[in-house]
């Protein structure tokens, strides 16, 4: 479908008898929807992928012996699904009924609220998920005995000088928290490089659509 809307696309452009109003409504209103629906289609993916992945890491968790990493990433991953499935209500508000122009722009505006969100979170979750991965493999055990236990006996008979604070070793402690201030303060950031990779494409692609309807309605 999308090859063939391509052709026609550039056959309306490119030959002025073929730019007849009719057809080039047509084909907006064709691309239009086929856009929006591969959006929902990948939107609601990602979204299966997260829930399944989420309960992938949490029952392997408690098998490896890191179940504090498991579930620390579980409920960050249940958060993002969540705020995302409610907020993947607003598509169907979407009225399909108007015009091609206004229908895109409607569905940037939801996607540009949907950003926004996220956005938001991503300094949350990100610090979240870097400390639920430190903290499971700092308290998982082996053989009976705790990763912790094992780390810091063996850094007492090094450095019997050594710092500690709630069982871990100041030094420790100070590059955790300057990495968590770091990834709250870049999360935004992050985020958005995330989303670049998998919505890049075709957020791009319906800007340029969206630009090439105003450069129509501005004739």
């Amino acid at each position: 479908m999308e090859k063939s809307i391509e052709t026609i696309w550039k056959e309306g452009f490119m030959k002025n008898e073929a730019l007849v109003g009719p057809k080039v409504t047509n084909l907006y209103n064709q691309k239009s929807i086929h856009f929006i629906d591969k959006y929902k289609r990948m939107f609601k993916t990602n979204l299966n992928a997260i829930a399944i992945g989420s309960v992938v890491v949490l029952v392997a968790s408690f098998f490896l012996g890191i179940p504090i990493m498991g579930v620390g990433l579980f409920l960050v991953s249940a958060g993002v699904f969540i705020v995302n499935k409610r907020l993947s209500k607003g598509l169907d508000c979407i009225d399909e009924n108007v015009n091609s122009y206004q229908y895109l722009k409607s569905f940037r505006s939801w996607l540009d609220d949907q950003i926004s969100v996220n956005t938001k979170m991503a300094r949350f979750y990100y610090p979240l998920i870097f400390l639920s991965t430190i903290m499971g493999f700092w308290f998982s055990s082996k053989n009976g005995q705790q990763l912790s236990e094992t780390v810091m006996n063996e850094l007492m008979v090094k450095y019997p000088d050594l710092t500690v604070v709630f069982g871990m070793p100041l030094i420790g402690l100070f590059a955790m928290v300057l990495i968590l201030a770091v990834l709250a303060l870049f999360g935004g950031k992050i985020y958005h490089w995330d989303l670049n990779i998998v919505y890049g494409r075709v957020i791009r692609k319906l800007d340029e659509l969206i630009s090439d309807m105003e450069d129509l309605r501005a004739e």
